[in-house]
């Protein structure tokens, strides 16, 4: 029995091997990029959006190795993309599958995007490229392939995400199934404003109460959902869409308090650089557990963006809030959102950063990569549908794929330019440099303690700023202090990585519109929110004046118990002798270099002398998408760079350098020496 048992075996392994060989045979590459062959099982045509058919697939790697995947189904997607001749399609695999590698989802589900109504094929994926760059947390993947579909090559595609809750997609808490009577029902919720109104009001949807914005609740998904969540969540809409339409809106309580502004502002821009008219139709955003704020993204669905629909024509000098479509969706509260000045301070500041860090030339370089990319694909593609014929609602056609890519880059260009000049007007002014009293040593960490209580400048779990009893070994105790060329200091949490801000709102004096709890932000020497004098008193005590709003960081009520509130507060001459305002500042810790491998990724940073560049290397460097800024000793930001680009430092003198990043949301940081 048991030599019969090693026959069969042998007999499976040969027929598994001689498989392997008729697939490579049969099942090979037409470009350089991967490409995907799917049978249905008889050669049934795939006709539905809803009902899926039995398929196979074959995926040819880059490497031109062959995985087989003997049961999956497919069936099409989208909306007015499905009616196309060149569709889009939805494919379920048996199991989890972590279909393109390191880094990326292990997940049954996933797109085929056709593209097929943008004929330079890659403006979603340009806008992957682009959320990355402005960094929000969750962008869909853009892996172009071939495919063929029953023997009959249909041109090329992107394999992208589903837009879903899990690891590496909207990586937010999924809520208890079933649910119990102890479970926490504040989140996770994955929202999507739906201007195709693609749900079921009262149970996996529902309209806001004053401008009926469709919002559809993706997850918990519809079979899971329960009342008590799509109350809670409906509830919670109703409540921040009532702040924003308030007579109070512009005060710090109001709607602000629900809305996380780094992820606004990125997402917001997003939807401006792009030009993405369906922007406010169609918006993804989320809610955390145990999380007051509402996030925004994922990207999603920019095919018609960047003047792409004759409905709109040239949008290269217009602005989304004033054109895109609908007037029962987002916009409403887009339009909201500029009548207060925090919103466009924010959106300004946030837009200024990304264009003095090099955004035009980043895209710009982004297309033509992509381009390259696609170059002997797009040719066959084109051969099966045609390169000068409408297929959706393009503005311009073309004879030659390279003039599809020339017109996109002028409207970058175009759109850039136009963007600076209207929201120039909104940045804030710098504040007049002036002559620091403190001596920081950049190569320390300082313990923060008031002068009264002895308690420490902390960081709560919502990212406030708060004094508890010191403690040698908290990191989130330890502060960085990097001088800046204008005289004011950037002060930097260790175990955060983010900087000490004053959320203060209005138009402050010294003595006005104080009384705001200071907090920590994403660190951007830039912001002047995040820029503070510190002011020497008597002894070896100092007082921390913020550039932006003028006011002092004050010890609410000289209370010494754990968790005091640290306010942005009245400055004036009882600086010199109020205790709530005088703090000492002393080193604690050595300012370490550290670079831990995380996740499935191992990386590490490296300077080559020879090349006279700054590099990761990892057995993966596509992987490493996030962004990575460097510094000069002094806090002034030099490079922000993508990781797998590395970055050049030829025209950079000799000296200590500093380079932050974040990756799977830890903030590192590293010195090094040119």
């Amino acid at each position: 029995m048991k030599s019969k048992r090693l026959i069969s075996a042998f007999l499976s392994c040969l027929l598994a091997i001689t498989s392997i060989a008729q697939a490579s045979e049969t099942h090979k590459r037409l470009t350089n990029l991967p490409h995907i062959y799917i049978n249905t099982f008889s050669g049934n045509s795939i006709t539905s959006k809803t009902t899926y058919v039995l398929a196979k697939m074959w995926y040819v790697d880059e490497n031109d190795s062959v995985a087989v995947f003997d049961s999956l189904q497919i069936r099409g997607r989208g909306n007015s993309t499905w009616g196309m001749a060149k569709k889009p399609y939805r494919l379920k695999f048996n199991q989890k599958e972590k279909l393109l590698g390191k880094g990326y989802a292990k997940t049954k589900n996933w797109t085929l995007l056709a593209n097929h109504g943008d004929k330079s094929l890659i403006r979603n994926a340009l806008t992957r490229q682009l959320g990355e760059r402005l960094g929000l947390k969750f962008n869909p993947a853009a892996k172009f392939v071939d495919l063929t579909l029953n023997d009959e090559y249909v041109g090329n595609y992107q394999l992208s995400d589903h837009i879903d809750v899990r690891p590496h997609r909207v990586n937010i808490t999924e809520q208890d199934l079933p649910l119990t009577n102890e479970s926490n029902i504040t989140g996770g919720y994955l929202l999507e404003v739906d201007g195709f109104k693609d749900f079921e009001n009262g149970r996996t949807g529902f309209y806001s109460p004053q401008y009926n914005v469709p919002i559809r609740i993706h997850y918990p998904d519809n079979d899971d959902i329960v009342t008590a969540q799509y109350i809670y969540i409906r509830d919670f809409i109703t409540n921040f869409e009532n702040q924003l339409f308030s007579n109070n809106f512009k005060e710090e309580l109001s709607y602000r308090s629900n809305i996380d502004s780094t992820s606004l502002a990125n997402w917001y821009l997003a939807t401006e650089i792009s030009g993405n008219i369906d922007g406010f139709f169609s918006t993804y955003f989320y809610k955390e557990q145990d999380d007051d704020h509402l996030y925004w993204g994922p990207l999603w669905d920019y095919d018609i963006a960047y003047a792409n629909d004759n409905r709109k024509g040239d949008t290269s000098r217009q602005l989304m809030r004033d054109v895109a479509f609908g007037s029962d969706n987002l916009r409403t509260w887009i339009i909201r959102l500029w009548q207060d000045p925090w919103f466009t301070s924010l959106i300004a500041r946030r837009y200024s950063k990304a264009v003095n860090e090099g955004l035009e030339d980043y895209m710009l370089q982004q297309i033509d990569s992509l381009a390259t990319l696609l170059d002997s694909s797009q040719q066959l593609n084109y051969q099966r549908w045609g390169i000068s014929q409408r297929t959706l609602r393009e503005c311009v056609l073309y004879s030659t794929y390279s003039q599809y890519i020339s017109d996109l880059k002028k409207y970058v260009k175009n759109h850039i330019a136009y963007l600076s000049e209207v929201l120039n007007v909104y940045v804030p002014d710098e504040p007049t440099p002036i002559v620091p009293d403190f001596e920081s040593d950049t190569l320390v960490y300082y313990a923060i303690s008031n002068s009264g209580t002895g308690t420490c400048i902390d960081v709560n779990t919502n990212n406030k700023a708060c004094a508890n009893q010191r403690d040698e070994d908290s990191e989130s105790q330890q502060w960085r202090i990097i001088p800046l060329s204008n005289g004011y200091f950037h002060i930097l949490n260790h175990m955060t990585g983010m900087a000490l801000n004053d959320p203060t709102e209005g138009e402050p004096t010294a003595t006005t519109l104080t009384g705001t709890q200071l907090d920590i932000a994403e660190a951007d020497s830039t912001d002047i929110r995040q820029q503070w004098d510190i002011v020497k008193q008597d002894g070896n005590r100092f007082n921390l004046i913020n550039a932006f709003s003028h006011h002092g960081a004050n010890l609410s009520g000289g209370n010494s118990a754990n968790g005091t509130s640290i306010l942005s507060y009245t400055s004036d001459s009882r600086d010199a002798t109020s205790n709530n305002r005088m703090w000492y500042i002393e080193p604690v810790a050595d300012y370490t270099d550290a670079i831990e491998t995380i996740g499935d990724i191992d990386y590490a940073l490296a300077y080559n002398p020879v090349a006279d560049r700054l590099h990761f290397g990892s057995d993966n460097i596509s992987a490493l998408s996030f962004a990575v800024r460097l510094y000069d000793q002094s806090g002034r930001l030099l490079r922000t760079f993508r990781a797998s680009d590395g970055c050049s430092m030829t025209s950079l003198p000799h000296g200590l350098y500093i380079v932050t990043w974040k990756f799977e949301g830890r903030t590192h940081s590293i010195k090094f020496t040119k």
